[in-house]
């Protein structure tokens, strides 16, 4: 795929799930950042990517699915709806989960896509699965354990479709930390990673899924890094907020 973004700087640390829930947590105790401004962030990129690789640069006309669960990854995949929307692509989401079960933001976010006329298919696993791109945010880094219906079957059929996949944080069916690849797991075309990267991404079984590897801006502060996870980190996203990171496995 052509490429537009920066390559990212050389020693990136990567973050297991443990750390991450303290991220999240600090953002929104400490640093007063909302679930919803992170997920503006990362569907914004996700959308970023999608548009700058699989879709050429030409968004306008084209066919995207949104494959959204309750959770926040669900949350930032219908960020991406929206932004997708706007630059001219036609989008249905596919919702694996009652809507009783939404987190209050993801539940915000659905009502947003809704009020602009997305189409939304709150029961999609025996819907045909075909299109220019997906987005897969059906889980992220709280999985633990192989996905359960109806999100394994919508898996099942995103990876039958042949159609190119960009996932939110990691390929859903993949644990964060170890990157034990559950069944059933994405096969993505490209990974939009936030934060920092997630040490299962590194496994050797995660990395023939991830694709092309990307690592996403969603306002953590540096300084957050060295007071909560006593990790240096210096102002990574100079360049932009998307970069472009190795896919290595080890």
């Amino acid at each position: 795929m052509s490429n537009a973004f920066p390559k990212a700087p050389a020693g990136i640390p990567y973050i297991t799930t443990e750390q991450m829930r303290e991220v999240d947590r600090a953002m929104i105790d400490d640093y007063n950042i909302t679930l919803l401004q992170m997920m503006e962030n990362a569907g914004r990129n996700l959308a970023e990517v999608a548009i700058h690789t699989v879709l050429a640069d030409k968004p306008d006309g084209k066919r995207a699915i949104i494959a959204a669960g309750p959770g926040g990854n669900g949350g930032g995949a219908l960020v991406a709806a929206r932004h997708l929307h706007n630059r001219g692509c036609r989008v249905e989401v596919l919702l694996a989960a009652d809507e009783s079960k939404l987190t209050d933001a993801v539940r915000h976010l659905l009502g947003i896509v809704r009020s602009i006329g997305v189409s939304i298919a709150n029961n999609p696993v025996d819907l045909p699965i075909s299109g220019d791109v997906i987005i897969d945010g059906l889980f992220g880094y709280s999985l633990q354990g192989n996905p359960r219906e109806p999100a394994a079957s919508v898996i099942r059929q995103i990876n039958e479709s042949e159609t190119p996949v960009i996932s939110n944080d990691i390929p859903s069916g993949i644990d964060a930390t170890s990157g034990e690849v559950y069944d059933p797991a994405v096969k993505a075309t490209a990974t939009v990673t936030i934060a920092l990267p997630k040490t299962g991404l590194r496994s050797s079984g995660a990395s023939r899924l991830i694709g092309d590897l990307y690592l996403g801006d969603i306002s953590v502060p540096a300084e957050l890094y060295a007071r909560f996870l006593g990790m240096s980190v210096s102002a990574l996203f100079s360049e932009g907020p998307v970069l472009e990171i190795p896919n290595s496995s080890g």
